[in-house]
């Protein structure tokens, strides 16, 4: 039912007058998932380092995320924040939970501002790496999104390199990515 109504989401908006810039011809890439996900050693803060740019996020830098593991949600409780262009802080929260009809580590989003979406993390170490993609398509379309996540804002470069080599082996173009700027007057509230 979920598909369907996402599916019917994006078909929606490749039939209107402009294709938003989100969407683009092509099929998503058929990522792995990581083996035996822990989602209680998945929990706690992470920071976003590289990111395929998702124009309806409303922060563009020092963008961090805590996730609570929630048994009420059997998945986290999300509060992701950063400054917008406008030197705004501003701060979101959702949940990211698997679902019965995928493993663990193919989650859904679900924050209220935006509709749902796969959250599917491909590789991670829980301790300083997170590779995670998110795409949905239909009829030779998609949105794709992915994401870099390291334990810490400063000193990514493994993290970027890690993920770097992760999604190019699952056929998903890093060079879309673009850094997330962790300069030094962010502030970590989330």
């Amino acid at each position: 039912m979920l598909k369907a109504l996402v599916a019917a989401a994006l078909v929606a908006l490749v039939a209107a007058d402009s294709i938003p810039d989100f969407v683009a011809p092509g099929t998503c890439a058929k990522v792995a998932n990581q083996n035996n996900f822990d989602l209680h050693r998945y929990a706690g803060r992470w920071y976003q380092v590289q990111i395929i740019d998702i124009p309806y996020q409303p922060y563009t830098r020092c963008i961090h995320s805590d996730y609570d593991y929630s048994d009420s949600v059997n998945g986290f409780r999300v509060t992701t924040a950063g400054f917008s262009p406008n030197n705004e802080y501003i701060r979101l929260q959702g949940n990211i939970y698997p679902t019965k009809d995928f493993p663990p580590a193919h989650m859904l989003v679900d924050f209220p501002s935006a509709f749902a979406a796969p959250y599917e993390v491909i590789e991670t170490d829980y301790d300083s790496y997170s590779c995670v993609y998110s795409c949905i398509g239909t009829d030779n379309y998609k949105s794709e999104f992915g994401f870099v996540f390291s334990r810490t804002p400063q000193n990514s470069a493994s993290a970027i390199s890690r993920c770097a080599s992760v999604f190019r082996r699952n056929g998903v173009d890093f060079s879309s990515f673009s850094a997330v700027p962790h300069t030094s007057d962010c502030v970590y509230r989330a």
